[in-house]
Parts: C-alpha cells; sequence; structure tokens
C-alpha cells in the first residue's frame, strides 16, 4: 500500500493546480458541547506537514467565537486509559506506541504517522475527547457533542496506525459506549474524502456498528469499494460509496438521503457519530472533491434527522481531516451551527 506522505508528495502539483480532568460543568443553555484539551497540541510533525497543530488552532477560534455568542459551551475531557484503548487496539500495538515514542522515533514504524515526544499524550487526549464526549450524551448532560481532536483517527486499525492517525478515536468511543451505556446499536457516518479504513477493519465483523462511508476513489488508502460489505455479524452493514474527484453536492448529499436514511431506519441505531473530515471541501490541499460549508450543513441535517427519529437526538461528531486553515474552520462553523439549532 502506497505510504500516505509519499501519495500526498506524489498528487501535490495536480491538488495545487486545483487551486486531563473531569468534564466540567456545562451551561444548561447551549445546544452542543464542544470537548477539547490543548494537550492535543503536543503531537507536533514536522513544521511543513499538513496535520499540523494550526489545524486545531484555526477550529478553535471558531469555537470561542461561538461560544462567545453562546451557541456552545466547551468542556475539558479527560485523557483515555490504556482500558479505553484496548477496547480496540491490542496490547501489542499500544506497546508498539509507547516505546517507539519514548525512543524518540520521528515516525511510527507501522505507518505513514509522524511522531513526536508529546504524540501519545496527544493521541490518548484525543481518545478520551470522544470517550467523555459519548459520556455526556448518553447521560443527557447534552444532546449533541463536536470532539475537536488530533491526531485524527479514521485510518488506525487494532494494529496499525496509519495515514496520521495513532488511535482510532471514533472506534474507542463507539466501543465505550457498547461497554459502558450498553448501546446495542451504533451508526458511524464518515464524509471524510478519504476512505475510513481502519475504522471498517475495526467494525468488519462487530455486527453492533453500521459503517457508512463516502470518499474519493482512487484515492489514498486505495480501500472502500462498494464489495467490501462486512462479514460475520457485520455482513451488510459495511456501506462504501466511492466517487471520483470533483465529486460535490450531487453525488454526496443525494447518496446520504437516498441510501444512509433508509439503511439507518432499518438497523435504527441508538447513537449516532460522524467522522466528520473536513478535506471533502471544495479547495482541500489533500481532497478534490467540491463540498460547500452549505453542503456540510445539509449533511449535519441529514445525519441529525437520523439522530432525531431513532436516537433520541444523540449525536456526537468528531474531526478527522480537512487541511485548508482557511476553508476548515468555516466548515467547522457550519457544522456547529446546524448541531446547534
Amino acid at each position: 500500500m502506497l505510504s500516505r506522505r509519499g501519495f500526498l508528495q506524489h498528487a501535490s502539483c495536480g491538488l495545487l493546480s486545483l487551486g486531563g480532568g473531569a468534564a466540567t460543568t456545562i451551561a444548561q443553555s447551549a445546544t452542543v458541547h464542544v470537548f477539547y484539551h490543548p494537550v492535543m497540541l503536543r503531537h507536533e510533525p514536522p513544521s511543513d506537514h499538513p496535520e499540523s497543530p494550526t489545524r486545531l488552532d484555526a477550529v478553535m477560534g471558531t469555537v470561542r467565537m461561538l461560544e462567545r455568542q453562546g451557541r456552545l459551551s466547551v468542556a475539558t475531557p479527560r485523557p483515555a486509559t490504556e482500558d479505553d484503548i484496548l477496547l480496540v487496539h491490542t496490547s501489542e500495538y499500544v506497546k508498539k506506541v509507547r516505546a517507539e515514542i519514548a525512543a524518540g522515533r520521528r515516525t511510527l514504524s507501522t505507518g505513514d504517522t509522524e511522531l513526536s515526544s508529546g504524540s501519545l499524550t496527544a493521541a490518548l487526549a484525543a481518545a478520551g475527547t470522544v470517550v467523555s464526549a459519548v459520556d455526556a450524551v448518553m447521560n443527557g448532560r447534552t444532546r449533541t457533542a463536536f470532539c475537536a481532536v488530533r491526531p485524527p483517527g479514521h485510518h488506525a486499525s487494532q494494529s496499525r496506525g496509519m495515514g496520521f492517525c495513532v488511535f482510532n478515536n471514533i472506534a474507542v468511543g463507539a466501543r465505550h459506549a457498547r461497554r459502558r451505556h450498553r448501546v446495542d446499536r451504533i451508526l458511524i457516518a464518515d464524509w471524510d474524502v478519504h476512505h475510513g479504513n481502519g475504522t471498517q477493519e475495526v467494525f468488519w465483523s462487530d455486527g453492533a456498528v453500521l459503517f457508512f462511508d463516502i470518499h474519493q476513489h482512487p484515492w489514498y488508502p486505495g480501500t472502500g469499494n462498494p464489495d467490501e460489505k462486512g462479514d460475520g455479524k457485520g455482513r451488510g452493514l459495511i456501506v462504501n460509496n466511492p466517487f471520483p474527484a470533483g465529486a460535490g453536492r450531487k453525488e454526496i448529499l443525494g447518496v446520504f438521503r437516498d441510501v444512509l436514511v433508509p439503511a439507518a431506519d432499518r438497523f435504527k441505531p441508538q447513537l449516532v457519530m460522524i467522522s466528520a473530515g473536513f478535506d471533502s471541501r471544495a479547495g482541500d490541499p489533500l481532497g478534490r472533491f467540491t463540498l460547500t460549508d452549505q453542503d456540510f450543513a445539509e449533511l449535519t441535517d441529514v445525519v441529525l434527522g437520523i439522530a432525531r427519529r431513532h436516537a433520541g437526538g444523540r449525536l456526537v461528531s468528531v474531526l478527522e481531516g480537512g487541511y485548508s486553515l482557511e476553508g476548515l474552520p468555516l466548515a467547522v462553523a457550519s457544522h456547529l451551527a446546524r448541531l446547534s439549532s
């Protein structure tokens, strides 16, 4: 499989031409809670790397503005414990991550994920952010939550980090919902421009998760064909929707309405989660989809409608990709505006 770093370097010319503690008390007036911890900025790839701490700074600039307007509340999550991580990842892989970061390695040996001395702290915080958001939603403190996290997670499988990802944040949150809150059916909708191969692998034969993914194809990581449908108890619960470069509102909003909605009506999820990758926005340097900020608002409406119909409105959204420092905060603002409506 082509490394993500190598793939991005190969594709760059064409792309350019296209131009820790318990959660804080939260105000009851806000309808969406944003979970964030600044230790996630301690994951520091090289300065020219697209997955930089400035991404989260840009997102939180928008979040703080909306917070001042009283449209949301910001809460501090707890870091994930090793038990949380082991809900998804093998003990051998977790030991490898710890050892390689402690040894000062600059790249994770399992895949193209850059490392720094603060990467483990940041990765545990990212996974713990989703766990904290799930707790808040399932305990009724909020109905909707957004997890402002990095490093992202949807490329990480049980025993392999890759594609900028260390731990699979949304998968850890989903498994926590199963263990702690006895949730039997969870929907994960992934609108990142890259296929969520790690999430697909984790839940391939699980049976408790409906995984719905749109992605550019052919594109990194090269997985996500429509005939990849799951196996065993998970057979038919993996739903892949690949589209060529240039796809946008018509194709993507179309399958959310025409494919995801009826699939969710059959599955009847008790918790809805989003792998919210905003590199599917027009102009992102790492993707060639053409979604607009308004499109993200309408995608949010579709998924929120599913949550209200089947899950009592319970929805947890988790940041994945999005690498335009100008476009990312605008897309997040559009998403949060609908989550808080």
